[in-house]
């Protein structure tokens, strides 16, 4: 059974005075975690913290009976890890870059390593191009080949940061598939700043900003509380300020070259709004208005 990665309190303040994590508890058990949060939230700096890159300054984190902070080689070995931005080498090919990748694991033994990165190859579909160079592979392709590295030695702990950025719709798709298929019997984070990819893939979230979680459980749950509370309106775009200013609008969204704002209210704001079924990204920017509002 795969246990529960456990982060506790856990602080982090970088030399010029930031402060990236602000006291992070969160309970990620087996399957598809989303951590979800804008740019500079502190979502890389947690996920470089759970992967022992660096040390917090205070707080825990124990991925069963290990404990992260102290037995950093207990966690390397159950880890697998692809970072928002990994190098590869363009005149190496996909086979031989993935076996040296293998040895590095200590997975020293030539058939075993052999058929090992013929599986996650084969699992990543990558398998017909193994000859190919790196350097000519798509954007989908590199980021295949990131997860396929991250599979060596069978991890049981998987952190994904900001994997579908700069994909296109296919090879996104492709993706998503490939990470469900994954997260069926690991724990697997998946840190974005993509709304969809959340709510596409996950059962469990968190919600991240300014070093802080703000709210965390399951997507639909969070969804339902907002039930009969979004509205709906297309505006002109020279009375949006108006609108933002009187209500409280969470989101605008330009829509055939027209701006719709949600808005969040108890009933609806004036008979021009419809009501809409709210979603998730309707959670997540009104938790973000919420904790901006508290902080001013």
């Amino acid at each position: 059974m795969t246990p529960e990665l456990i982060i506790d309190h856990v602080t982090k303040t970088y030399p010029n005075g930031v402060q990236a994590l602000k006291g992070v508890s969160l309970r990620i058990p087996a399957g598809m975690f989303g951590l979800l949060g804008p740019n500079g939230a502190g979502k890389s700096t947690l996920m470089r913290t759970i992967a022992t890159l660096q040390e917090p300054d205070g707080g825990s984190i124990t991925f069963g009976d290990i404990d992260v902070l102290k037995q950093k080689d207990a966690v390397r070995r159950t880890l697998g890890y692809l970072p928002q931005e990994f190098g590869l080498y363009p005149k190496v090919s996909a086979l031989e870059l993935l076996d040296h990748f293998a040895v590095l694991k200590g997975i020293a033994d030539r058939r075993p390593r052999a058929e090992i990165v013929e599986s996650v190859l084969r699992r990543t579909n990558l398998w017909d191009v193994r000859k190919r160079r790196l350097g000519t592979f798509s954007g989908g392709m590199k980021q295949r080949f990131g997860i396929a590295q991250a599979l060596l030695g069978s991890p049981r702990l998987m952190i994904v940061d900001e994997p579908t950025a700069g994909l296109d719709p296919a090879e996104r798709l492709r993706f998503h598939n490939m990470l469900s298929e994954i997260g069926e019997n690991v724990v697997v984070i998946l840190s974005t700043h993509i709304v969809e990819d959340v709510s596409d893939l996950c059962s469990r979230m968190a919600i991240i900003a300014s070093g802080r979680v703000l709210l965390s459980g399951d997507p639909q749950s969070a969804i339902d509380t907002l039930r009969g509370r979004i509205w709906k309106k297309f505006v002109q775009r020279e009375q949006l300020s108006a609108y933002e200013r009187d209500l409280a609008v969470i989101s605008t969204h330009l829509v055939a070259g027209r701006t719709a704002v949600h808005v969040m209210a108890p009933s609806r704001p004036d008979p021009s709004f419809e009501e809409v079924p709210a979603d998730l990204e309707d959670v997540y920017f009104s938790t973000l208005r919420a904790a901006d509002r508290k902080a001013a």
